[in-house]
């Protein structure tokens, strides 16, 4: 069963669509990257499942159970929404997680000091919040969302205002959790980085959920022929090429290498280099965000 079910989401404000029949699913221990452009409706979307907002249409399904029928779903769920999340300023950050652990029942102290280490705050856990930057009040809201080792955990844009080191801990620390059986919904910019560990990506575009890219064992290669527009032509009517676009004086394509090669040399094209290319997820979004 999947961890995170949306079906049909949609969220109007009026008679304005802000999403329109979202679905989607992310299993236990996969990691689902929602990437698209500023006003898209990412984070409406995060706070439907989340259950902060009310869909107008559809519903989202933790573990098999409504987020807004059946509150006590969220009870398998860890979030940080529109960070960073609020703490009170005069407690330190041990102070801050040890209130939550008390009110989500938690009794294992040694859990807020493993929380506060994975996410690389033990130098500041004892000072007071209100002395933190951005960066590690960002860390102390991921911190806080792992506390009760939620199955489900969705994340807003979580290394924004993070620097590069804090953002390397962050989607290091994503892929453990994942590894642990978690599912992960995360909404991001970071393509290059996600790229590298996600299992899926939704692109967003409209308020619609323009394309999902699986990402795992897809292979890309990069093709020097000539005449190179009518390689392309051929290339594109492939049923073994799923996609070949032109970039740099090369087709880059995806698919079977075999069957195009075989189909190039048939065809008389001069195949002047073929090598594998890793699978560029920003260029993918680019132009599928352009043509939408």
């Amino acid at each position: 069963m999947e961890a995170l079910r949306l079906e049909g989401l949609g969220k109007r404000y009026g008679r304005k669509p802000i999403l329109e029949k979202i679905s989607l699913s992310v299993r236990p221990g996969e990691v689902y990257a929602l990437a698209g452009p500023n006003g898209s409706g990412k984070t409406t979307l995060i706070r439907l499942v989340t259950g902060l907002a009310f869909p107008s249409e559809g519903r989202a399904l933790l573990l098999g159970e409504d987020v807004h029928r059946n509150p006590e779903a969220r009870r398998h769920l860890g979030a940080v929404v529109e960070a960073p999340a609020a703490f009170y300023p005069y407690l330190t950050g041990r102070e801050n997680l040890r209130m939550r652990a008390y009110l989500a029942g938690i009794r294992e102290e040694n859990r807020i000091g493993e929380v506060l280490a994975r996410l690389g705050l033990l130098a500041v856990a004892d000072q007071k919040v209100g002395s933190y930057s951005l960066g590690q009040r960002q860390r102390l809201g991921l911190a806080a969302a792992l506390l009760h080792r939620p199955k489900v955990l969705v994340l807003d844009e979580p290394t924004s205002g993070l620097d590069p080191e804090g953002v390397e801990l962050v989607h290091g620390l994503l892929q453990e959790v994942a590894r642990e059986g978690a599912a992960v919904l995360l909404s991001t910019h970071h393509l290059e980085e996600v790229s590298r560990y996600a299992h899926r990506v939704g692109i967003l575009g409209g308020g619609r959920l323009l394309d999902e890219v699986a990402l795992e064992g897809r292979k890309a290669y990069r093709l020097e022929a000539e005449p190179l527009e009518g390689a392309l032509a051929l290339l594109k009517a492939l049923p073994q090429v799923g996609s070949a676009r032109i970039q740099g004086g090369a087709i880059l394509f995806e698919g079977e290498v075999e069957a195009a090669l075989g189909a190039l040399l048939r065809e008389g094209y001069r195949v002047k280099a073929l090598h594998p290319q890793g699978f560029d997820l920003r260029l993918y979004y680019q132009e599928r965000v352009k043509h939408a």
